[in-house]
């Protein structure tokens, strides 16, 4: 079974690029990202100790223009790891055709156990080990898995103070006042629930006959709850790290909404769970992975019973289950696809902090909605032509305009 994230994203980019005709310099290239800086960061904790954490800065490709991707905050961080989410967001970008390349950070610590001035002492001294390497015009951060709009504001002071300027176009996901976007927030969410309406239009199904089931009930899992629920569809199951929660009828999501925690935990208050395993099992329309990686493997991709899966989490479903359930006829709606909304809205807010002038929820709204559709389209598109599953489909899309761009500057 193939878990290893970044080898399983080198084989689809290599069959990308030869279905399109470019060559082994070409794969060479952008099976890896051309830069990967590890840096060490001294962090004094609130009990006069010092801890070092270890850090990471993956940069793509920037001949398309500069890197952009998000900072996660995790125990689980690894080189790999990181290398691998560069790549999906160069991906993202290319689909969207956004003027980027992709990047992407983290920090191996566990933010659910440090306080709040330990958080900005990290987040802070993670800007100062990477600030020779990014910036509005090199590579510009966004919140990940347990980053916020909080970390955002730390960092994006951190490197003003380093650079003598404001510099808002440094980092994206800030809070409003600081030049952050409308509908940032929620952009990965709305952009998911655009991919269900335009899969389930394809399947024929009516929203309000849908049943949902969303693995994961933070950022992208909540809103993507309350989303479907105000669309009068039925959230059937919802899970988080301690468990699952299911009913035929549909779930509370309100009541739910209001009871978790700042994690996104809620589960553990309820006595009659069920497990994660079991929840990617229901039976339902449409199954919503926006939780972490390799959930639905070669082990368990016969047993899922959705009509429909959009990957909100990254790399929810391996290669192996990739073939297994598009030969089964179930609709895959690949993550490099599901869940470009964040990085569509964090260019909104770039192109906002650049020329000083901000739009409103609504103008944003169109824009992604608009954005997210002709993404779709145009994958759907090579999927049916090409007669290829989704993924590779979605792959040859996000590639292209990045070897085009390295073909007519030379590098190959």
């Amino acid at each position: 079974m193939m878990n290893d994230v970044l080898q399983a994203t080198q084989i689809v980019i290599e069959q990308a690029l030869r279905r399109l005709g470019y060559g082994d310099d070409m794969i060479e290239l952008l099976k890896e990202p051309m830069r990967l800086l590890t840096v060490r960061i001294p962090v004094r904790m609130d009990d006069g100790t010092t801890r070092v954490f270890t850090g990471y800065r993956a940069q793509h490709n920037d001949a398309v223009g500069p890197t952009k991707g998000g900072v996660r905050f995790h125990p689980g961080v690894t080189e790999k790891e990181v290398k691998a989410l560069s790549i999906w967001m160069s991906l993202k970008c290319g689909i969207a055709d956004l003027p980027y390349g992709g990047g992407k950070g983290g920090i191996i610590c566990d933010p659910r156990k440090m306080s709040f001035r330990e958080l900005e002492r990290l987040s802070r001294g993670y800007v100062r080990a990477i600030s020779q390497l990014v910036g509005p015009t090199k590579d510009i951060p966004a919140p990940d898995v347990m980053t916020n709009s909080q970390i955002m504001a730390w960092m994006m002071d951190e490197y003003s103070r380093i650079r003598e300027f404001d510099s808002p176009g440094f980092i994206t996901g800030k809070p409003i006042v600081l030049g952050g976007s409308k509908g940032r927030e929620t952009a990965t969410a709305r952009g998911v629930v655009i991919m269900i309406h335009e899969a389930l239009r394809i399947k024929g199904i009516d929203i309000k006959d849908a049943r949902i089931v969303i693995q994961g009930f933070g950022n992208a899992g909540s809103y993507l709850a309350k989303f479907m629920y105000e669309a009068g569809a039925r959230v059937i199951g919802i899970s988080d790290v301690n468990g699952a929660l299911y009913n035929e009828e549909g779930l509370d999501i309100p009541h739910l909404l209001d009871r978790r925690d700042s994690f996104g935990n809620v589960t553990n208050l309820f006595p009659n769970t069920i497990g994660n395993e079991q929840l990617l099992e229901l039976e339902c329309d449409v199954l919503v992975p926006a939780a972490i990686e390799n959930q639905i493997t070669e082990a368990n991709a016969d047993r899922i019973r959705a009509s429909i899966i959009v990957e909100a989490a990254n790399g929810p479903t391996t290669l192996e289950a990739t073939r297994i359930i598009s030969d089964r006829g179930v609709l895959l709606i690949p993550d490099v696809l599901a869940s470009a909304g964040g990085v569509i809205v964090s260019y909104f807010e770039w192109v906002q902090n650049n020329q000083g002038y901000y739009w409103d929820e609504i103008e944003i709204d169109q824009k992604l909605r608009q954005m997210m559709i002709r993404g779709f389209e145009n994958v759907y598109d090579i999927h049916l032509t090409r007669k290829i599953d989704m993924r590779l489909a979605a792959y040859m899309a996000g590639v292209r305009k990045m070897a085009e761009a390295v073909r007519f500057r030379g590098w190959v």
